[in-house]
């Protein structure tokens, strides 16, 4: 009886790996089957620290990211050619190259505190970059700017207004650009938790304030809003610390995919999350469970992830050696369901 007890359960275990089914460890603790080191590489650039990555194809891969504190970098710059082996991208001086050298009057010039670009290919070939910077007149708040260049790799150019700057709902952040049928739009979290009560990113003591992710169409240079903003999504509460952000949105087939990170990212609450709609506007559908979180492939923090185009690369970072540094995946999406692969 016993040994026939032990093959049923060998079989059963069997069979629940079969079909990617949670596994239960003797701790009795759920792991996710499939979701492995191998499914997400990196620490990339020699584990440099390389924040709130965006990714873009012209003849190579290209990567923009959060300035390097300490560095005077605004906006730091990576390229391949594989999509494995990244290297930052450096002056003829041996200086490392700066995306946005030079900020607007509305920036605080002092400590501008830019934070997670985005560039973008426009019809006439010339390229636009989204980013946050801390704002002179009210320096606990962020709002978006855009700039723009003739060359992927800058310098860029800043308008002299920002783009979005809702400085009564606590600003601005986390652009990102999206193109479809025609239109292009801009999407971007609106930062409520500079005005929160405390707490983990200062939203975790009630009341909690918004954070909606807003969809606003814009110019076809990408440099005017247009018509009105939508709210597609908005945090659920203390399950999410309070804070949804980093948006970016793609389309695979007649399915729009939100790609989002929900919790503080100072904590291991921290992830990519994704929601899903049959429309541009909404509404949208969370998945039940984040597509990274702290313990995928053993990261730790991911978040502040960007998809390209055609929904089948991602890059974003995660804690490493006290900074957040890149890694990259592959992922699949069918239907309303992404995978790493």
């Amino acid at each position: 009886m016993f040994t026939s007890w032990l093959l049923f359960a060998f079989l059963a275990l069997c069979l629940q790996q079969a079909l990617g089914a949670p596994v239960v460890s003797p701790n009795g603790s759920a792991t996710r089957r499939g979701i492995s080191k191998r499914s997400i590489a990196g620490p990339k650039i020699q584990g440099k620290n390389f924040p709130d990555p965006t990714i873009i194809y012209v003849d190579k891969w290209y990567a923009f990211a959060t300035r390097t504190i300490g560095s005077g970098i605004r906006i730091q710059i990576a390229t391949s050619d594989d999509f494995e082996t990244w290297d930052l991208v450096y002056n003829a001086d041996g200086t490392q190259r700066d995306a946005l050298p030079n900020l607007p009057d509305w920036v605080l010039q002092t400590s501008p505190n830019t934070w997670a670009p985005d560039v973008n290919i426009l019809d006439d070939g010339t390229f636009v970059l989204y980013y946050s910077a801390s704002v002179a007149s009210d320096t606990s708040k962020h709002c978006v700017g855009a700039a723009t260049s003739d060359n992927i790799l800058g310098p860029y150019s800043p308008q002299a207004e920002p783009l979005f700057c809702p400085l009564d709902q606590g600003g601005a952040i986390d652009p990102a650009g999206f193109y479809d049928n025609g239109q292009r739009y801009v999407v971007y979290k609106v930062d409520g938790n500079s005005l929160g009560h405390g707490g983990a990113c200062q939203n975790t003591v009630e009341p909690l304030v918004a954070t909606p992710l807003i969809l606003q169409p814009v110019s076809a240079d990408g440099l005017t809003a247009q018509g009105a903003a939508t709210t597609l999504l908005n945090h659920q509460g203390l399950s999410d610390d309070g804070i949804l952000e980093a948006p970016a949105l793609v389309k695979s087939g007649s399915t729009y995919v939100l790609f989002f990170s929900s919790g503080c990212f100072t904590t291991e609450h921290y992830n990519v999350d994704y929601a899903t709609s049959s429309s541009i506007t909404g509404p949208y559908t969370r998945t039940s469970t984040p597509l990274i979180e702290s313990g995928t492939g053993d990261l730790s923090a991911p978040g502040g992830a960007d998809v390209t185009r055609d929904g089948l690369k991602l890059v974003l970072h995660a804690n490493n050696n006290g900074g957040r540094s890149l890694y990259t995946a592959t992922i699949q999406i069918s239907g309303t369901t992404v995978a790493l692969t």
